[in-house]
């Protein structure tokens, strides 16, 4: 019964694409085979209003599927596959603003703007993912004078449970607004977004050497409060983590030397695989990286259009198979001045446990301006973590425990890490990080009483309340 009745439903809404019968939804590191009733592919607002209002049963919202640990989908449910609701709904040049349905990619968006030589004002380092899946996660990267992605954000387009479509803002349902960025589609569905645009403009790469002890004095007095400096971070070198690389991109007159204004969508990206092969399976490959790939990279000056550092593309870090060891990212988030003390038992604990550390890159980012689930609470530095790992279950359980050591660490220091990851922390570890949690679970009971809106996320540190 429930299967006509979906079939028929999906027939009568006229769905441009609709898949029944159980099917196997993962994600990118391959380790999260999830299997789920139905997955639908909207491709207009009425589309989704009516498969969340008519749905029965738990509802969970994919995009690129680029998180990693089964946000996108929990069993049996319905899967709202967004990437076919992709559309540039609204656009303004004089006012640098877009209005987007949520679907869309970075790169898209991006490939709509650059002729008018704007730029997103903030997004993650690779432009494959989807506008809404970065507002679910609240995503950031390395631009400088801002925070998480919620800052560029002015307004969304949400869909609750009953079906009700909500415009929310800073002014407006600032609850719903603030709730369902970073909240990793639990209230309701981000249907749409308008986002505030800055300038493309052309971008010097310059970089410095220094140990970890300088960086944050260095970062204060040099980065911080230049308004040239667009994007920053640094590289910290594995295993010792004690040596850094400091890489800024910064506004400049000078001619570009890369013609392109955009990464090339058919880039060939061997080189970045080859260098990734040697620095995880090498037996010298970290060292091999830092004095001799990294000295080679930066060899040459480099100015850049700022959208063509801005519209990176994931498959340079795609490996040829992820059967037997996959690539998995974590986040950890520190006050400035717990830096050194943080990554100095981060080093003591990766070193313990023998985790082979691709990159640990630092970022910083000002405070969060007042989502439930903000994982800046305060002005952080950002520590991503980029690791290979077995594919087995003892090796599935020897980064469980690492990463409980990680968040611990990261708790006692003031900080918080990241969810769009392996969820692995204990419901303990996770109110600790995120003291604001009930107040979001609070508001998901009101506008979701019948607890449609689920995931693995979720399933495992929301209150337990049944679905219907």
């Amino acid at each position: 019964m429930k299967f006509s009745t979906g079939l028929l439903f999906c027939a009568a809404l006229g769905l441009a694409s609709a898949s029944h019968g159980e099917q196997i939804v993962n994600d990118i590191t391959q380790l999260n085979p999830i299997v789920v009733d139905q997955v639908a592919q909207p491709t207009r607002l009425e589309q989704i209003v009516q498969l969340v209002a008519n749905h029965p049963g738990p509802i969970a919202i994919g995009g690129g599927r680029y998180s990693m640990g089964g946000q996108t989908a929990t069993e049996h449910a319905l899967q709202i596959d967004m990437r076919r609701f992709d559309q540039v709904l609204a656009f303004s040049r004089e006012r640098k603003e877009i209005t987007v349905q949520a679907g869309i990619t970075w790169r898209a968006l991006q490939t709509f703007i650059d002729p008018y030589d704007l730029s997103v004002s903030i997004m993650q380092s690779y432009a494959n993912f989807t506008v809404g899946g970065a507002l679910s996660v609240n995503a950031h990267g390395r631009y400088i004078g801002y925070g998480p992605l919620v800052s560029s954000v002015k307004s969304i387009k949400l869909v609750l449970a009953d079906g009700q479509v909500i415009d929310a803002s800073p002014q407006h349902h600032a609850e719903l607004f603030y709730g369902a960025i970073g909240g990793y589609g639990g209230l309701g569905v981000i249907a749409e977004a308008t986002l505030q645009l800055s300038d493309n403009v052309r971008l010097l790469r310059t970089f410095e050497e220094m140990p970890l002890e300088r960086y944050n004095d260095y970062f204060f007095q040099h980065i911080a409060n230049d308004p040239k400096v667009i994007l920053h971070n640094a590289v910290l070198y594995p295993n010792q983590y004690q040596h850094l690389r400091a890489v800024s991109y910064s506004q400049t007159e000078l001619p570009v030397t890369v013609e392109e204004r955009l990464t090339p969508l058919d880039r060939n990206y061997w080189k970045e695989r080859r260098a990734m092969k040697v620095v995880s399976q090498w037996p010298m490959g970290k060292s091999i990286r830092e004095e001799v790939i990294d000295p080679l990279v930066f060899k040459r000056q480099q100015v850049v259009w700022r959208n063509y550092e801005a519209s990176l593309d994931v498959r340079e870090l795609e490996p040829a198979s992820r059967a037997r060891r996959t690539y998995v990212l974590q986040e950890y988030f520190v006050p400035p001045g717990q830096l050194q003390g943080f990554v100095e038992e981060m080093g003591d604990t990766l070193r313990r446990h023998k985790v082979n550390v691709i990159n640990l890159s630092i970022r910083h980012a000002k405070a969060d301006p007042g989502t439930l689930l903000a994982w800046a609470r305060t002005e952080v530095f950002a520590l991503v973590l980029y690791y290979q790992q077995d594919t087995r279950p003892a090796a599935r359980d020897e980064v469980r425990q690492w990463t409980r050591s990680l968040v611990d660490s990261a708790i006692r220091h003031g900080g918080s890490y990241y969810l769009p990851y392996q969820i692995l922390a204990t419901p303990e570890q996770f109110h600790a990080a995120y003291p604001r949690a009930n107040e979001f679970f609070a508001l998901k009971a009101r506008v979701d009483p019948r607890n449609k809106f689920r995931n693995k996320l979720w399933d495992a540190y929301a209150p337990q309340r049944p679905s219907q």
